[in-house]
């Protein structure tokens, strides 16, 4: 079983305290003790492993032995997830965090049903960005996924125009996905619609032939992460 993996924005020096909710994390939920490894990430590409030396309820002290740094991955990972309701939303964003997305973008689709109101919209976000936080570390991720904001249908429309490779997943499209071809570098920009479809309307703004994953018809709590595998497969997994 590989170490456990605890986020800090600070991983300068030879030994380092993980205090703070990250820290109780460790020492009481975890229950990481000394002699045990762990490695704190800044969620960016830096890490810093070590033995645990000391821990209390407060946190840990780490006896870094071990560091360094990675690149972005590429090519990056866009996914457009409409709004899902209930506890499919969480569903969706841990499975496409510990897939590989990059970047996992809201979209409030046209039958998404999500009503929009500032309120709702921060904390449905800061929700999508805690289940992201956690399910990087889970997964080991040493760049954790982001989390844009909600998105309009405008602005999934300019991802889209902007990618290497933009993938619209429609029930109805002829196209499979298995035949596009992956570049190497660039976004590769994932729209998954919500459980009612999208629209006419969303197709005709995304201008791009939609591409269908096979016979059956996912749910978009699941469509998304089985895409994202299909075309991460040549390229990162290879």
């Amino acid at each position: 079983m590989g170490v456990a993996v605890f986020f800090s924005d600070d991983l300068l020096g030879d030994e380092l305290r993980l205090e703070g909710a990250e820290g109780r994390h460790a020492a009481v939920v975890r229950r990481i003790g000394p002699g045990e490894r762990v490695r704190l990430t800044d969620g960016r590409g830096g890490w810093a492993e070590g033995v645990v030396t000391a821990a209390s309820k407060s946190g840990v002290t780490v006896a870094v032995d071990d560091r360094g740094s990675g690149q972005a991955p590429s090519p990056r990972l866009v996914v457009v997830q409409a709004l899902p309701k209930g506890e499919r939303a969480e569903l969706a964003v841990e499975m496409l965090t510990e897939v590989g997305a990059d970047v996992i973008v809201p979209w409030n689709a046209e039958r998404s049903q999500f009503r929009s109101n500032p309120e709702r919209s921060a904390k449905t976000l800061a929700k999508w960005r805690a289940w992201a936080f956690e399910a990087s570390k889970q997964s080991r991720r040493t760049w954790f996924a982001e989390v844009a904001p909600i998105a309009t249908t405008a602005e999934v429309a300019t991802l889209v125009a902007g990618a290497a490779l933009p993938v619209v997943l429609h029930e109805e499209a002829t196209t499979p996905l298995a035949s596009l071809e992956v570049p190497t570098d660039g976004d590769l920009v994932i729209v998954i619609g919500p459980e009612g479809g999208i629209s006419p309307a969303e197709l005709k703004t995304f201008d791009v032939d939609p591409v269908r994953l096979g016979d059956t018809v996912l749910r978009t709590s699941t469509a998304g992460v089985a895409a994202a595998a299909a075309l991460l497969a040549p390229t990162r997994w290879a």
